[in-house]
């Protein structure tokens, strides 16, 4: 096994849907293969679609998640599916060079230019070690979180198996990935940082006197009901909105509308929403609620 970085754009030509699979020719079979059973990167180039003028880009790495297997494409011959689970988004996206260089050391010419070649290929083995570095920079922001201690999702030492780790002990992060207390930091941090700690039903942004939000991160398809660690499976809502969202008395229709359950939402929480009914999101498309889990939400979970 080995582990591999997985490049898809915001608006991908191949049927790609980052959470729950990865679309690919047959001519990165091989390195795809090598990577079943281990980690992957997702990466995000500089052109949003399949038209090279297009620009905007994050040019970085953006989530990781565990390759499970492939499946063969039976629409489109000489395709495949690489089907993912444990998705997590990063917190922060990770730029592919910063001040030491590229994460990944095939990336860099002995000159100190890119090697371009190597960068223009869309699926891409990684080392371990670069794997770990593209991790400590993603997961930043969530791991101080845990070293502080989060009042929304408790400290470091409250993870199983991590209760008597010394400080000074660090654990490589890959073990952390399916940790749900690390997980839920992660994915807190980075849907609050997508909606600037605002609440997106009612505009409300209420930050103490330390730095911390009011502001928590809601899964729109539940973590229960195979819902992923995805900043589009999530939105940033206050408490109170936060629990009506969970239970059903408010959802989003596809154009960010809200809907609320007939006779079932008290007018005093009723106020608080947007007076147009209409749900902020992140400008950025790929920060969006992806319509999938939108639907989901309305038909399994939303009481209207």
């Amino acid at each position: 096994m080995t582990k591999a970085v997985l490049t898809t754009k915001v608006e991908p030509a191949y049927d790609d849907l980052p959470e729950e699979r990865y679309h690919f020719p047959r001519t990165y079979l091989r390195q795809v293969e090598a990577a079943i059973g281990d980690w992957i990167v997702y990466y995000e180039p500089r052109r949003i679609n399949a038209d090279v003028q297009s620009r905007g880009g994050r040019q970085a790495y953006f989530a990781t998640a565990r390759l499970q297997r492939i499946e063969p494409d039976p629409v489109r011959d000489g395709h495949f599916y690489g089907i993912v689970s444990d998705y997590l988004e990063f917190d922060h996206s990770v730029p592919f060079r910063e001040d030491h260089g590229t994460y990944e050391q095939g990336l860099t010419k002995p000159d100190g230019s890119t090697n371009k070649g190597a960068f223009g290929r869309a699926v891409r083995n990684l080392s371990d070690a670069e794997y770990d570095l593209i991790l400590k920079a993603g997961f930043s922001r969530a791991l101080e979180e845990l070293r502080k201690g989060d009042p929304q999702h408790g400290s470091g030492n409250d993870i199983q198996g991590y209760e008597d780790e010394p400080a000074t002990f660090e654990r490589p992060v890959v073990e952390r990935l399916v940790v749900r207390p690390f997980r839920d930091a992660a994915f807190a941090a980075a849907v609050k940082a997508a909606y600037a700690d605002t609440c997106a039903m009612t505009g409300v942004k209420i930050v103490n006197g330390g730095g911390r939000t009011e502001v928590q991160a809601a899964h729109i398809r539940p973590v229960a009901h195979r819902g992923p660690d995805s900043v589009r499976n999530g939105l940033a809502l206050s408490g109170t909105i936060h629990w009506i969202f969970d239970r059903g008395l408010v959802s989003i229709d596809e154009d960010h509308r809200l809907l609320v359950a007939k006779d079932r939402l008290p007018d005093t929480v009723a106020r608080l929403l947007h007076t147009d009914r209409r749900v902020r999101v992140p400008r950025r498309l790929d920060l969006q609620p992806h319509p999938q889990f939108l639907r989901y939400h309305r038909t399994k979970v939303f009481k209207g």
